[in-house]
């Protein structure tokens, strides 16, 4: 037997870390894996905080993404918005600490939810080059700020150096950076597509975009309305876990359990409050929240999930809209054919409300070009209108997307056609499957949903491809016809003793083109054989 080691021994490497210290070691959970990826992960991080700034400041946003090639191989970035800007008592806080923000701790519909990009690309950019962010915060009061910003790695504090103020119009934020192991690449996941992408869901903002090369892309604003600001609302009783509730009681102001319950809670009313204790008669709903015990906590939440509750309230699930929907695929994709679908809203884990949005664009320049210059079949995923663009094998849209079959609506390959699939997942909580936030957990509610709104729309582009078709066939077979009416004119001006036989041959041209216009005005529309749509049979409002 080998030297026994004594406990305090090994205990002597024993140490702490800060949560910016996991995140260095383990940076490809913030999305930084791959060159490719990481440029494109931090264009998304920068965009999607400028977008929910603008947004909820009634701003309709204009934003600047530049991109710059250095000769060391490094890459510059600028992104600049006309936003509120932020207050520098608060600028080292959002954008030099991680898990600190204006998100994580609300129940609303957000882009961002976990308080870490801004800060993430502030590291990523200083382990990369050993360099500073450069920012510049304006309110529209007068005053700017401008400052470098590194983050202590070991306590998860901003680094802030160069701080300056002085007198401007400047209104929004502007951020400078320089980042190492990124890669600018005009890909299918690069950040073109997704600034074209973020385009799409976002018809109300402008995005100007200048690539390494100097090339210049503008995806001009399709809509002047700004998106109603999101609420906030409170959790409901069946998505709340014992955890939870522990930590919500020992966080409230009430001072009553029962005056909590229905304090903080969505549905909870005195009512149900009585309702409670009847089924938990072991727990005093007179006490203090902050005296409430886990087994305490755990057997009411053991009986929420035996009463009957009513859904949670859905307005505040902001949807992009059908009508600006198909304003951005037109303006973006100039297709043939566009069908939009908005389900009603449903929760997911009992108590989490979300909406489903989906569109099909066929035709023109839909779907994704391939190598040979021709079309093929595309799938873009929106999670609150942010694109994903990553990790599409283990999302719930592409699972949704691949579950159908494509040939019951006329789409007999689905790779080799000209085709856009466009889905919005809405809600106050989207439940990603990892930090990187690319791809939605594929629950049974949720693919659902997605499922039957893609469908949906399949089955309006199903009668616009069979009425294509016919109206092709019923052309063919005219232009036939007319090829021998010349013929049949001379022939029957023979037969009938005439010189010119030109009036036989204007008439029979009218007559085939009143035939083939009656045609047109008797036909039925089609009914159209599809996939039934479970769940949509006797759906009641919620």
């Amino acid at each position: 037997m080998g030297d026994e080691v004594n406990g305090s021994e090994i205990f002597k490497e024993f140490k702490e870390y800060s949560v910016v210290e996991f995140f260095k070691k383990n940076r490809q959970m913030l999305g930084f894996a791959g060159k490719v990826r990481s440029l494109t992960t931090i264009i998304h991080e920068y965009t999607t905080n400028s977008l929910d700034a603008c947004e909820e400041a009634g701003i309709l946003p204009d934003i600047f993404v530049k991109i710059e090639e250095l000769p060391d191989g490094h890459v510059k970035v600028v992104i600049q918005d006309n936003g509120p800007g932020i207050p520098h008592d608060y600028l080292g806080k959002a954008m030099g600490m991680m898990l600190a923000g204006t998100k994580f701790h609300r129940y609303m519909q957000q882009r961002g939810q976990q308080g870490i990009g801004g800060a993430g690309c502030t590291l990523f950019s200083q382990i990369t080059t050993g360099k500073a962010t450069k920012m510049r915060s304006g309110l529209g009061d007068g005053k700017v700020y401008e400052c470098e910003m590194k983050i202590d790695v070991k306590n998860n504090q901003p680094i802030i150096s160069n701080f300056t103020d002085f007198m401007g119009n400047f209104r929004g934020l502007r951020i400078e950076a320089e980042f190492a192991d990124v890669k600018y690449d005009k890909s299918e996941h690069g950040v073109y597509e997704y600034l074209k992408r973020t385009a799409m869901a976002n018809p109300h903002a402008q995005i100007t975009f200048i690539e390494p090369s100097g090339e210049k892309h503008v995806f001009p604003r399709a809509s002047d309305k700004i998106p109603e600001k999101p609420v906030e609302i409170q959790p409901h009783p069946l998505g709340v876990t014992t955890s939870d509730m522990m930590d919500m009681a020992h966080r409230t102001d009430s001072r009553k359990l029962s005056s909590f319950l229905v304090n903080t809670f969505s549905r909870m009313s005195s009512a149900k409050v009585e309702e409670l204790a009847k089924l938990v008669p072991t727990v005093n709903f007179d006490k203090n929240p902050k005296d409430l015990k886990w087994n305490e906590a755990e057997a009411i939440v053991n009986a929420i999930k035996t009463m009957k509750w009513i859904a949670p309230p859905t307005d505040a699930l902001r949807p992009i809209g059908s009508d600006q929907i198909e304003k951005a695929l037109r303006n973006i994709l100039n297709p043939e054919f566009v069908s939009v679908s908005s389900r009603k809203p449903k929760v997911y884990r009992g108590g989490v409300p979300f909406m489903v949005e989906a569109a099909v664009a066929y035709g023109g320049n839909a779907g994704r070009e391939k190598n040979d210059g021709t079309r093929g079949g595309d799938i873009i995923r929106y999670a609150n209108r942010v694109p994903l663009m990553f990790d599409g094998g283990s999302c719930a849209i592409t699972e949704a997307v691949k579950s159908i079959d494509w040939r019951r609506y006329d789409i007999k390959d689905f790779e080799n056609e000209p085709l856009t699939v466009f889905a919005n997942f809405v809600s106050v909580h989207v439940p990603y499957t990892g930090t990187g936030k690319q791809a939605i957990v594929a629950e049974e509610e949720i693919v659902s949903e997605i499922r039957y709104a893609i469908m949906e729309v399949a089955r309006d582009l199903q009668i616009y491809l069979r009425g294509k078709i016919k109206e092709m066939d019923k052309e063919t077979k005219k232009k036939i016809i007319m090829k021998y009416v010349k013929q049949l004119s001379m022939d029957l001006g023979e037969l009938a003793g005439m010189e010119n036989p030109s009036k036989i041959e204007e008439e029979l041209r009218r007559i085939i083109e009143t035939k083939y216009e009656k045609i047109e005005g008797e036909e039925e529309e089609e009914v159209v054989v599809e996939e039934k749509l479970e769940g949509e049979e006797n759906e009641k409002e919620e």
